[in-house]
């Protein structure tokens, strides 16, 4: 897993509350069986008018001046419902590192955590600030601080520590088994086979 230290990107508000897991990938498209390749489905609903991928010109998304934002600022329960993992690949294949909300479904939490994601979580004041940046305003967000650096302000936010932990060191659980592979190799030597038991 890449490292997440201190992240520099610009921002798109979908202000929804309780977007739930379907609408972030709709269950149509949980078939694929690589990380890669969701983007293009997140938000389908929304972001498109039919099955041939036409845009919705009204969709926030696919308005010019958001099409590089990395920082989604949204409402309250984000990635409630479904426990799919897809939602979170989706989210970070097309793009975003940081997902700013009210409050999360706690497995999707957990999926943008271990996909390298850092969500956020902010009362609807800041965020409501945030939502009002214009499209080309960075906003800096520093993990080893704790703090969200924008233009409309400076901003703490809580994170626990042993996640913490792991995204600054790019430490997903096989990066954690490997600092041991050591000592996982010094047992595999030493421990007899089991035809010799």
């Amino acid at each position: 897993m890449e490292a997440f230290t201190s992240y520099k990107g610009t921002t798109v508000p979908l202000m929804n509350d309780n977007i739930d897991t379907d609408q972030i990938l709709p269950k149509q498209f949980l078939k694929l069986i690589d990380k890669k390749g969701f983007g293009k489905y997140l938000m389908y609903a929304w972001r498109y008018l039919d099955h041939l991928y036409t845009e919705n010109p009204d969709f926030i998304f696919n308005k010019e001046e958001y099409c590089k934002a990395s920082i989604l600022i949204t409402g309250d329960n984000f990635g409630a419902g479904s426990s799919r993992e897809h939602a979170a690949w989706a989210l970070a294949d097309y793009g975003f590192k940081v997902v700013i909300a009210g409050s999360f479904g706690d497995i999707h939490y957990n999926n943008e955590l271990n996909n390298g994601m850092l969500p956020i979580v902010q009362p609807r004041e800041v965020r409501e600030k945030l939502a009002q940046l214009y499209p080309t305003d960075d906003i800096i967000v520093d993990l080893p601080n704790q703090k969200i650096i924008s233009p409309v302000g400076t901003f703490d936010f809580e994170i626990d520590g042993e996640w913490k932990h792991k995204l600054i060191n790019g430490l997903d659980d096989i990066g954690i088994t490997l600092q041991y592979e050591d000592l996982i190799a010094a047992y595999e030597k030493n421990r007899p086979a089991y035809w010799q038991t």
